[in-house]
């Protein structure tokens, strides 16, 4: 039996971003006057750790946080920005405040296993949130203006849809890249 080597993505080719319109930017690619980023930072330290839960007032945060990494997608005319970040979603979190999440399973196990070892959940472990990426609109000046300090960006629903045939047409990846 004969074993397949799977090997890493190197990207498109030069000749494949110059004829999309694209370039390679340091951490993204620029396409069509959008600019698409994303950067991996490490886990966060004990002391980031603790800033995290002081800036969000909770004890409670996922084992791992990539408080560093984020992906963001900016249209280089308007300036709007739309950028996802650990932070922001865990500030959306905490916001949503929703109660401790009930297993039917972990119920009779907890009637099984000595009531000294039992733990109690008194929050979302989950980390169930709403969050749909942090919008901001960078000036002329290169200072930015998040939605929650009054922008001018307004978001409106719409009836329109997305083109499913226009979305189904072979065209190389520009960009890719994985998340932790």
């Amino acid at each position: 039996m004969a074993a397949a080597a799977a090997s890493a993505w190197d990207g498109p080719t030069a000749g494949e971003l110059k004829a999309a319109g694209a370039e390679a930017i340091p951490g993204g690619v620029r396409v069509k006057g959008w600019v698409i980023q994303s950067h991996k930072g490490p886990i966060l330290n004990s002391a980031s750790v603790s800033l995290y839960e002081d800036k969000l007032q909770t004890t409670h945060l996922p084992e791992m946080v990539f408080g560093e990494s984020f992906v963001s997608i900016q249209n280089a005319q308007t300036g709007v920005k739309l950028h996802f970040n650990a932070l922001d979603a865990l500030k959306a979190w905490k916001q949503e405040a929703l109660p401790p999440v009930q297993v039917p399973a972990a119920a009779k196990w907890k009637f099984r296993s000595n009531p000294a070892d039992q733990v109690v959940l008194d929050y979302d472990y989950t980390f169930t949130t709403p969050y749909c990426g942090s919008d901001v609109v960078l000036n002329q000046d290169a200072t930015q203006t998040s939605l929650d300090e009054c922008s001018n960006l307004c978001w409106e629903d719409t009836d329109d849809r997305i083109d499913l045939i226009a979305l189904s047409a072979k065209e190389p990846i520009l960009f890719y890249d994985e998340m932790s």
